[in-house]
C-alpha cells in the first residue's frame, strides 16, 4: 500500500490520478489533497477518499472546506506553506505533484528535499530548478517519475538499459489543433479553435503551450535533467496520431519505442505502481486500427517557441526561469483576450533577451527571477 499526496487534485492529472487509486484501493491509499481554488471538487474528493489532510492553496476559501468538513476526522489547512508541509508528512510515500506551472515549484522541491518519492507531472519544476531538483534527489536518494507520456516513454524505454549510452531521445509531439497551419492562417485564430486538441483532454495553459509546441520546448528541457542528456540529443518530432509517445536511440544505432492509446492514466499509473505494472480497464491498442504512424519535422518558423526553449538552456543559468514566466504571463494574457496567439512567442523573446542573466543560480535567486520576470512583464503594454 502507498500512501499518496496528490499536489493538484483538481486539475486533470489529479482528478486522473484519483481514478487510478479509485480502480486499485488495495494498492494506493490517499493520505493528503491539495487543491487551488476549486473548492467544490475538493470538497466532494474530500469526502470520497477521506484523507487525513486537505489543503486549500486559496486562503479566503478555508472557511468554506473547512465547514463542509466539519462532520469528519480531515484537517483542513490553507496556503503554500501548508501545502509545502504535507508533502513531508512522515505518512506520505509518494507525492503527486500535478499542481500547473511555477506554482508547483516551491512544494515539489520541498517534497525532494524531504527524501521523498515523486511521481512528476509539474514540468516547471524541472524547467526552472532542474540542476538543484535533481542534484537534491541524487543526495536524498529520491525516485523522480515522469508521469508526462513522453517522459514516461523515456523512461520506460530505458529500464533494463542503464549501462547502454543514449545517443539520441526522439521526443514526439502531438502538432496539437494548428499542425500543418501556416501563419497566415492562423494569425486571428481563437482561443476556442487552439483548445480544441484533437487527441489530448489537459487543462487549458497546457493545451495552449501544445499548440504553440512550448509545452514540447518545456519537455525537451526536462528531458535533459531528467535522462542527463544535452538537448543537442534530443530531436522533437511531429506525430499526429499520438500513439508513440517516445523513441530512444542507443549508440549502436538500435531505436526502442513505447506506444499506446493517447490517455493519461497509462503514465499516471506506471508512476504510481513502478517498479511493479499493474492491471488497466484502458482500452487495448490495436495496430490494425491505426495503419499509418507517421512523423514530421517541427515548423518552427512559424511556431517559434520551441527554438527559444533551445536558447534557453543552450545559455542555461536562469534563463529558462525567465522563458517560463514570460510564456505564463503570455498564454493568460492569450486566454484573457489581450495578445493575439503568434504574439505569444515574440513576447517570450524579448522578455529573454531583456534579462538579467545569473549563471548559477540558487533557489532563491530562482524564486526572485521568476517575481521580477512577471512584475516587468505585467506593468509592460
Amino acid at each position: 500500500m502507498k500512501h499518496l499526496a496528490i499536489l493538484g487534485s483538481t486539475g486533470s492529472i489529479g482528478t486522473q490520478t484519483l481514478n487510478v487509486v479509485r480502480r486499485h484501493p488495495d494498492l494506493f491509499e490517499v493520505e493528503a489533497l491539495v487543491a487551488g481554488s476549486n473548492t467544490d471538487l475538493l470538497i466532494a474528493q474530500a469526502r470520497e477518499f477521506n484523507p487525513n489532510v486537505v489543503v486549500i492553496s486559496d486562503r479566503s476559501r478555508y472557511k468554506t472546506v473547512n465547514d463542509a468538513l466539519a462532520n469528519t476526522d480531515i484537517k483542513v489547512f490553507a496556503g503554500e506553506e501548508a501545502a509545502c508541509q504535507v508533502v513531508e508528512m512522515d505518512s506520505v510515500d509518494l507525492v503527486v505533484a500535478a499542481i500547473v506551472g511555477f506554482a508547483g515549484l516551491r512544494s515539489t522541491y520541498r517534497a525532494v528535499k524531504a527524501g521523498k518519492n515523486v511521481a512528476l507531472a509539474n514540468k516547471e519544476t524541472m524547467v526552472v530548478a532542474g540542476k538543484l531538483v535533481t542534484d537534491e534527489a541524487l543526495k536524498n536518494k529520491v525516485a523522480l517519475l515522469p508521469v508526462d507520456s513522453e517522459h514516461s516513454a523515456i523512461f520506460q524505454t530505458l529500464q533494463g538499459e542503464y549501462i547502454n549510452k543514449i545517443d539520441k531521445i526522439l521526443l514526439t509531439a502531438s502538432g496539437g489543433p494548428l499542425f500543418g497551419k501556416s501563419r497566415e492562417e492562423i494569425a486571428d485564430v481563437s482561443l476556442d479553435t487552439v483548445l480544441r486538441h484533437p487527441n489530448w483532454k489537459m487543462g487549458r495553459k497546457v493545451t495552449i503551450d501544445s499548440a504553440s509546441l512550448m509545452n514540447k520546448g518545456l519537455e525537451v528541457i526536462e528531458a535533459k535533467w531528467l535522462f542527463s542528456v544535452e538537448a543537442s540529443q534530443i530531436e522533437v518530432l511531429v506525430h499526429p496520431q499520438s500513439i508513440v509517445h517516445s523513441m530512444v536511440q542507443f549508440e549502436d544505432g538500435s531505436i526502442k519505442a513505447q506506444l499506446g492509446t493517447p490517455t493519461m492514466e497509462t503514465p499516471i499509473q506506471y508512476a504510481l505502481s513502478y517498479p511493479k505494472r499493474v492491471e488497466s480497464h484502458l482500452p487495448r491498442f490495436s495496430f490494425l486500427e491505426h495503419p499509418q504512424l507517421t512523423f514530421h519535422k517541427p515548423d518552427t518558423d512559424t511556431f517559434r517557441c520551441l527554438p527559444l526553449a533551445y536558447e534557453a538552456i543552450r545559455q542555461g543559468g536562469n534563463m529558462p526561469c525567465v522563458m517560463n514566466a514570460a510564456n505564463e504571463v503570455a498564454v493568460q494574457r492569450f486566454i484573457d483576450g489581450k495578445m493575439p496567439f503568434l504574439a505569444i512567442a515574440d513576447f517570450v523573446g524579448e522578455a529573454m533577451a531583456k534579462a538579467h542573466f545569473i549563471a548559477s543560480p540558487s533557489f532563491d535567486d530562482l524564486l526572485l527571477t521568476d517575481q521580477s520576470t512577471r512584475e516587468k512583464l505585467e506593468n509592460s503594454k
